[in-house]
């Protein structure tokens, strides 16, 4: 009875450990399949790629977005786009842009993150342009593909002026 009761302990056990194994490597496998995305966001805007920046975002009216600029949110893909567009458009050749500090969660089929983002080049007016903001973004996954299903962007404010800190510092 002892080697039976001791089996069972070993095998309920030996479970356990196998499937937080198993949940680990699918938690490494979904925060590697996230920082890929991350890295063809920031190929795509590098090269102020509209499409290329659509693809990391979910399709239609699932999409919702908090972004820096006006109006308050931007509810649907195409309205995001649109957004993507206008901010190309103030861009003259080349730009770069970098994703840092990126930390990901991820939980199955939901996951989030948070980034420091940084894009500089010239304006059309041949003017300096230079903004690093905060992002958090949550993912959905959907037929084994995750895609950005609400992002917020910001930056601090310094109260005592309450102009926006566009190059903030830690």
């Amino acid at each position: 009875m002892r080697r039976f009761v001791f089996s069972v302990v070993v095998a309920v056990v030996a479970a356990i450990c196998l499937s937080n194994g198993q949940t680990a490597q699918a938690q490494a496998k979904d925060e590697v399949a996230i920082r890929t995305l991350e890295d063809q966001f920031a190929t795509a805007a590098s090269a102020m790629d509209v499409d290329g920046i659509m693809k990391v975002y979910a399709p239609g009216d699932e999409l919702l977005v908090f972004d820096m600029s006006t109006p308050r949110q931007y509810a649907g893909w195409d309205a995001y786009k649109k957004d993507w567009q206008d901010f190309a458009a103030l861009f003259q050749g080349p730009v770069k842009f970098s994703v840092d500090d990126l930390s990901i969660t991820t939980d199955g089929k939901l996951a989030y993150s948070h980034s420091i983002q940084h894009v500089s080049g010239t304006g059309k007016d041949g003017s300096k342009i230079e903004i690093t903001v905060r992002v958090t973004d949550c993912y959905r996954k959907t037929d084994g593909k995750w895609l950005i299903a609400l992002e917020h962007v910001s930056v601090p404010i310094d109260m005592t002026t309450g102009k926006p800190d566009m190059m903030s510092k830690p």
